[in-house]
Order: structure tokens, then sequence, then C-alpha cells
């Protein structure tokens, strides 16, 4: 790309968006302002980079998050002065805490005109507090070779923060005078001129290319993997947990934990938004259903050593359990973040699951070990089975539109590799309850870091921008609180179908003891909308169908439409939902599992290791 020597303010941001451009930039999404239109000129005019315009901002940057989650590269987002990068907030708070690299560019007035009611003016500077990896204020743009480089080194530097130690957002502050647009300016024209004779482009950027990417690597004898196998004196016997992940390699991360999983002779509880429900066929001893083998009133085997694969699961049960029996925990993420929330007994192994696999190869004391050989079932793997039989035999007859059956239904029909985003609150909780093992390689994304509603309907577009056809999984509030993603329809490439499950309300508050106190629940928890779902699809263009019967809905999601959005309502009684789950997830399953575990511990009498071991006593 030949720079835009136009004058000051077009050179300066084309030396800039060329660097992010051979750093590896790729899409940029702009709002639409004044005091930005030397960024969004460079951004615009450059070949390698789509730049995507989006109104409102709160929805862009959203919409930036989504794209940055699929492809795992920064996305640049771009906005004017004042109040509009204000608007970005709560998507930057979300990239901070879910680690999504972005890199924000707000442009501002010069500093002669802050602080002087020059109007659509505001404080600017690290706008965004500790929710970024790092802050420039850029200096004013000057038609200076030095200068020049000091840019390009400084955008750079933000590109590596953005990744490095740990991805998440970076935030410059770029300052622009007169003229915004691509004029002549009369000031400047000889410096200008100048260096368009004088610079040699591929000389000045010959340095910039994309950083080398990787994880912390550990030597095989700083694994603890004599500590989890136990020795010959006392036997170690435990479960791994796998969190929430979006590893850019899916089946390859959950070939890694399959691995460990085997090698131990161990468990893994599988959260429904890893990929490691939608690879079953790797790991014969995946645990789903330990959310309600967890709500039931018998004491729950005990483990006496676990693994932690980066977040704790979103099961509230999960996490009390872990709580009451502190057994020592390996928290396994390459990330210097806390992330134990129990704050228990717990030690930290900075690399991935796929590095801890690559040194179990190397570890002299696992020479001639294969990490796929067939290894004997858990004893809590049968439990899981009987609870699986048990959920899936009457979920199938549970005929009336019962919210989790959705989620059900998708994990069985859906067709394969189909990326899904689970929006927060009762659909996440549901994937975790009912999401089915499966072989179809779905791809789960969603937005755990801050488990906030703002934004899930833009994040899911970005998501689906240029990716295969993609479904959404969301509540009516969600969905309800971002329609303004809708305005990006014109823009937007790709397929989105949306599965509105519409109960006129919070359904997680029917979960919670408030729902038993009215007034005020149903008025100020509970916030019922009238809106009508058809009228709206219709002012924006998008296909709508109403779902009145689960032959239908599997139907609809069976295939995909190649283009556009579809909107699917479901219908449901938020109250009559919030009883079944009471009543099928909870007390219905303890009979069964009372009576199983009866059963299983005779049948694992001849293993006492395993049982005393894995289970822990009665």
């Amino acid at each position: 790309m030949t720079l835009d020597y136009r004058n000051t303010n077009t050179l300066w941001a084309s030396v800039a968006v060329e660097t992010l451009a051979r750093l590896g930039l790729t899409t940029a999404v702009v709002c639409p302002g004044s005091r930005s239109t030397p960024l969004t000129v460079a951004l615009a005019r450059h070949p390698q980079i789509e730049a995507i315009p989006i109104l409102d901002e709160r929805s862009a940057a959203f919409f930036a998050v989504g794209c940055a989650k699929r492809s795992h590269q920064p996305v640049v987002l771009v906005c004017t002065s004042g109040t509009a990068g204000a608007n970005f907030y709560p998507a930057v708070i979300e990239a901070q805490e879910s680690r999504v690299p972005l890199v924000v560019l707000t442009a501002d007035r010069p500093p002669e005109l802050r602080d002087c009611a020059s109007g659509q003016t505001i404080d600017q500077q690290k706008l965004f507090g500790s929710f970024v990896n790092w802050y420039a204020e850029v200096a004013i743009p000057e038609a200076k070779i030095e200068q020049l480089a000091y840019l390009r080194q400084t955008v750079v530097q933000g590109w590596v923060r953005s990744h490095f130690p740990t991805p998440g957002p970076v935030h410059f502050n770029c300052p622009f005078r007169d003229p915004l647009s691509p004029l002549p300016e009369a000031t400047a024209e000889t410096a200008v001129k100048t260096l368009a004779d004088s610079l040699n482009e591929a000389l000045f950027f010959a340095t910039v290319s994309p950083p080398a990417r990787g994880v912390p690597q550990l030597t095989p004898d700083q694994i603890p993997w004599q500590t989890w196998q136990g020795s010959a004196h006392q036997s170690t016997h435990g479960v791994i947990i796998a969190g929430p992940a979006n590893p850019q390699h899916p089946e390859t991360y959950c070939q890694a934990v399959a691995c460990l999983s085997h090698h131990l002779g161990w468990p893994v509880l599988a959260e429904a938004l890893s990929p490691l429900r939608n690879y079953a066929h790797l790991n014969p001893n995946l645990i789903t259903t330990y959310d309600s083998l967890l709500h039931q009133p018998d004491p729950v085997p005990t483990p006496d050593c676990v693994i932690q694969l980066g977040p704790l699961p979103t099961s509230k049960s999960l996490r009390q359990w872990l709580a009451a029996i502190q057994p020592p925990r390996w928290i396994v993420d390459p990330h210097p973040a806390n992330l134990d929330p129990l704050h228990g007994p717990a030690n930290y192994l900075h690399t991935t699951v796929e590095c801890l696999i690559e040194s179990l190869t190397q570890s002299a004391a696992c020479t001639g070990v294969a990490c796929n050989a067939a290894t004997p079932p858990s004893p809590l793997t049968a439990l899981n089975q009987t609870r699986l039989t048990t959920l899936n035999q009457t979920l199938t007859a549970t005929d009336h539109l019962f919210e989790g059956k959705a989620a059900w239904l998708l994990s069985q029909h859906l067709p394969p590799e189909t990326p899904i985003f689970i929006a927060n609150s009762m659909p996440i909780r549901d994937m975790e309850s009912v999401w089915q093992p499966n072989d179809r390689c779905y791809q789960p994304y969603f937005s755990r870091g801050a488990n906030g509603i703002d934004g899930t309907l833009s994040t899911a577009m970005g998501m689906a921008h240029r990716n295969r056809s993609s479904v959404l999984l969301t509540g009516d509030l969600a969905f309800l609180h971002d329609t303004n993603g809708l305005l990006n329809l014109p823009h937007f490439r790709g397929h989105l179908t949306i599965v509105l499950i519409n109960n006129q309300g919070g359904g997680i508050f029917e979960m919670l003891p408030i729902a038993k106190f009215e007034p005020p629940f149903e008025t100020y928890f509970a916030t019922p909308q009238a809106v009508d779902i058809a009228t709206l699809c219709t002012a924006y263009g998008v296909s709508y169908v109403q779902i009145k019967d689960w032959e239908q809905f599997v139907d609809c999601v069976q295939v995909l439409p190649d283009s556009g959005v579809r909107l699917l309502e479901v219908g449901c009684d938020r109250k009559q939902d919030a009883q079944w789950r009471k009543t099928y997830l909870v007390r219905d399953l303890s009979v069964n599992y009372r009576h199983t575990w009866a059963v299983e511990q005779v049948s694992f009498t001849l293993q006492p290791g395993q049982v005393t071991g894995l289970l822990g006593p009665n």
C-alpha cells in the first residue's frame, strides 16, 4: 500500500494503519464521527482490511469482541471524540475479563481544545481505567520522519500488548488538529511533499511483522506427574474439571484433555462451554451430569485431587461442593490470573493442557505410556450414564415448550461444526444441565468474562460474521437489551439463526429465593416485556418463525440458511419451567442416584482403590 500524502493527518493515519496491517490486522469496526475522519479514511482505503461501519458504538464494540473471539486476533475499534468512547466501556470490560484482544482507537481534540467548552470533548485520558492491558496518548500528528517512526513503534507496542502476557484490549487516544478531511494543508505542504519524495516505505516498514505467538513451556520435571499418579504407598485418585474454553484448535484441545484423562485414569467433568462434549468419542470418561448429581441430598463422592483446566464451570453446585471438600487443586492456565474464587488449596501450572501433554511424552516417569491407551472407565462414568439415560427419557417425554429442551435438541440436531453463541443467565445453565455428549464438533462461544447480558446479539453477529452458518441461543431480555445490533444487518456477511426463548421476563430469577416475594418480584426482578417480536423482526427485515412444537423446531435447526438473520421464537412459561427444573433435575433424579450408587458400590468392591480414592467414603 502507498501511504496517503494528502496532508499530515492522512499521512499519520496511513502509517498507523499500514503498521497494523503488517502486524496482522484484517478487521476494523468503525463508528461514524468527524474527529476520527483520518483513521476512518485510512482504514477504508486499505486493501487488506475489512472496515465495517456500525452506527451504535456500544453495539459496534461488542460486534468487534465477537469477531475477535472467532479469529483469535485483535480487531480495531474506532470512534470519534466525546462520549462515543464511553459507549465502548461494557465491551472493553468483557474483552479484558474474557481475554479477547482489541485495539481501541478513540479520536480526540488536541490539548488546546480541551477543558474550554469546545464541544464534543471529555477527558479521555485512561478512559477505560484498569480494564485495558495498556494505554497510550498518541502525539499530535507531525510530518517528520522521526515522529512517524515513533508512531510506528508505538503501534507495534500496543499490538504486542494486546496479545502478551495475557490477551486483552489496548487503548490509543488519538488527537487530531484540522484539517480532518483529506484536504490540502498549506502550513505543512512542503514537509509532506518532502516525505513523499524521500521516504522509502519498504525500508521503513521492513521490521514490522506479526509477533511470534506462544505459551509458557514447562519442563517435564516442573509438572507433578508422580503426585497426580500417586505412589506405591498411597494411591492418588482425582477428577479433571474442564471449564469454559474457546481454543483456537478445539480438536487438538480435546485430544490433549483426553490424553491427560487416559493417562491418569481420571474422569473429566466437562462444562458445556468447552468443546469437550462435542468431541465425545475421544474420551469415554466425560462426566456431563455433575450439576444434577451434586444437587442430591446424599453425601457426594469426594476426590483427593483436582486438576482444573481454565476457569471453573458455571455450576454453582460444583463450586459449593469444591468449597466444602477443599481438595488440593492444580489449576492449568497459561496466563497469570487468579482463577480460584473459592480461595482453596490451589497450585498453578502456567501452561496449556496441550503443552502439558507434550511434557508427558518427554517425561522419564511416563516413558512408554500411550496417551490413547484404553483405560478402565471411572466408577463415576456409570453414574453419569444412568443420569443421562433418565434425563433423556424425561426430556423425550416432555411435550410442552420447556426452554431447556431447546438446548437439548440443539445438541443433537444442528449441522456438524456449527458455531453456537450461548447467552448468559438461563440459556448457559440449561446448556450445562442438558447439553448432550456428541461427535458433531460444535463450536461454543460465550461471554463469561463479566457474565452480563450486555451486547449478546452484537457479539453473536460478530462471531458469525464471515463464519459458518451460526446459532445464538438467548432469552428474551438479553435479546431485547441489544436490539440495536440488528442495525448491523446491511454489513453482516454470513448467517445467524437466533433461537429466542421468550418467557416474558428474567427466568433465572424464578430459581432464586426472591421469587417467593410478591411484590416486588414480578415488577422489579422478572421485569416482563411486551414487545411483539414478529413486528420487531419485520421492522429490521429479519426472517421470523414462531415455533409451535418440537418437531417444527427440529426441522428449522437441522438445516441452516446460508445468509441473513433468522429468528425462531420459542414461547415458554418461566414459572412452569422453573418448576420442571426443580422436579426433574433435582427430586426425581435423586431416587435413581441413590439406587445407582448402591448398585455401583457393590459392583466396584473388587476395585477398592478406585472407589475409595475417586469416590471417597459413603
